[in-house]
């Protein structure tokens, strides 16, 4: 990854190849939004060298390749739709241009799944951007911010999967 933000170690259950996808993504917007290279530069880099690969001495986790290019497209085909989404989940003293490149990328991944992965219940993917966010910035500000912002995004783009009732989930 470029920049200075590098994941933070932490003692947690090791990333499937969803949640290590879910991280490239985020990195390889990070990687976008400041590098400037194109889409197809990014997702070949990534693809060729960091997926699985060892790079600069850190070892790259495996990771669902398919699923990392559906949600880096899918945030950069739809991000004139995506910031709408989370700026309104956002308190008004906070815009999403105020917000840090690493925090933007991570909303931006999580709000896509929401509106574009309805094969992934939210639930889940609040909890993965969640992990995604600690593995960046620790136990921070930012962690707390990107659970509430997902999760009220989600309470308004899928509001039927946090209508039933507490009694009803635990049956």
């Amino acid at each position: 990854m470029t920049g200075d933000r590098a994941p933070v170690e932490r003692a947690t259950r090791p990333a499937n190849q969803r949640g290590a996808a879910r991280l490239a993504a985020v990195q390889a917007l990070y990687q976008l939004d400041v590098g400037g290279a194109s889409l197809t530069e990014v997702v070949a880099e990534f693809e060729n060298l960091r997926l699985g690969k060892e790079l600069d001495g850190d070892q790259y986790r495996d990771a669902d390749a398919a699923f990392f290019r559906d949600i880096i497209a899918g945030v950069v085909r739809e991000q004139r739709n995506l910031d709408p989404a989370i700026h309104t989940s956002l308190t008004s003293d906070w815009p999403l241009t105020r917000i840090d490149v690493t925090l933007r990328a991570i909303l931006r991944c999580g709000t896509y799944e929401l509106v574009g992965r309805k094969d992934v219940p939210a639930r889940v993917i609040i909890t993965e951007y969640v992990d995604v966010a600690r593995a960046f910035f620790g136990l921070g500000d930012e962690v707390r911010m990107v659970n509430g912002v997902l999760d009220t995004a989600a309470r308004r783009l899928r509001p039927d999967e946090f209508e039933s009732s507490p009694t009803a989930e635990r049956g």
